[in-house]
């Protein structure tokens, strides 16, 4: 299968270095790439700066490289997009799009629960919308996404198709409601950031662990906002720890061990349903894209 214009990434945070959960990422990402033709390329999605690890952005594209998995460009950092992520903020602000928000964590808590809606355990705040219609004496904190302009059904309620998940759809004003797009502390949230970059990078396919598919709804009316094109999406299976919790840096996920990086791409390759006989890592990668293009691409 060729597609000339296909484009994929991988976009990892360097809060540590890769482990088991993010190589499965990686490689599904690589292996949709390559069966379709296309380029793949590495963003390194940096911009919560107190989260990131020193060096751990050069660890990542080395135990890439390791595994077999070269991008097609040098990679792009988002510590050095703020000027971008700037330029589409104040087209969603003159747009009435996004506005300044004044209210504390506690804020929130305290009006939803005066609503009867206290957080559920467990799960994130909904904004209830308190600072839409301006800051009532609270100083600007953080700007945020409005979830609806109040008419069309279509931009409150998402419906987007999964190659993997199928058809899905979220109401964002219910489930989310309106989002941060710059954060209290001045730092870029994830959700302007990965549209903006998306679209610079001129990502047709996004292929990432099915935890980030609750974000693309937010994503895809940012996109629609700014005039952007939406890609096409696949959310993999995601690696559990023995707790059954997705397995992350946050709950003490080990790095790979890479002294035998065939071994560590074919573990990553089975969490995929992909069983390739080979026994070296090119003649495995290769094998891999054409089991790949078989059953997903």
């Amino acid at each position: 299968m060729s597609a000339a214009g296909y484009v994929g990434r991988f976009a990892p945070s360097p809060t540590g270095p890769l482990h088991a959960g993010s190589l499965v990422a990686a490689l599904a990402s690589w292996l949709d790439a390559r069966a379709h033709g296309g380029r793949w390329l590495l963003r390194i999605e940096d911009v919560d700066s107190p989260r990131c690890v020193p060096g751990a952005d050069r660890l990542i594209i080395e135990q890439l490289a390791a595994c077999g998995l070269q991008a097609d460009e040098a990679p792009l950092w988002q510590s050095a997009r703020g000027a971008a992520y700037q330029q589409a903020l104040d087209r969603l602000i003159a747009a009435g799009w996004a506005y300044p928000c004044g209210c504390t964590r506690r804020d929130i808590e305290l009006a939803l629960r005066s609503r009867g809606t206290p957080k559920p355990r467990g799960a994130e705040l909904v904004y209830p919308g308190t600072c839409r219609e301006g800051l009532h004496g609270r100083t600007a904190r953080a700007v945020r996404m409005r979830t609806s302009l109040g008419a069309p059904a279509e931009e409150a309620e998402i419906e987007w198709h999964d190659r993997r998940l199928g058809t899905q759809r979220q109401r964002l004003c219910d489930a989310v409601g309106d989002f941060v797009l710059k954060r209290a502390d001045g730092l870029w949230a994830y959700q302007l950031a990965v549209v903006v970059d998306d679209a610079t990078q001129g990502i047709t396919h996004v292929v990432r662990g099915e935890d980030l598919a609750d974000n693309t709804p937010r994503q895809i009316l940012l996109q629609r906002a700014l005039g952007l094109r939406t890609p096409s999406y696949l959310h993999t299976p995601l690696v559990l720890g023995a707790d059954g919790e997705k397995l992350s840096k946050q709950n003490g996920a080990t790095a790979l061990d890479l002294r035998d990086p065939l071994a560590a791409v074919q573990e990553a390759a089975r969490v995929l349903g992909l069983a390739v006989d080979a026994n070296d890592l090119g003649g495995f990668l290769a094998g891999a894209v054409n089991a790949w293009r078989r059953t997903l691409a």
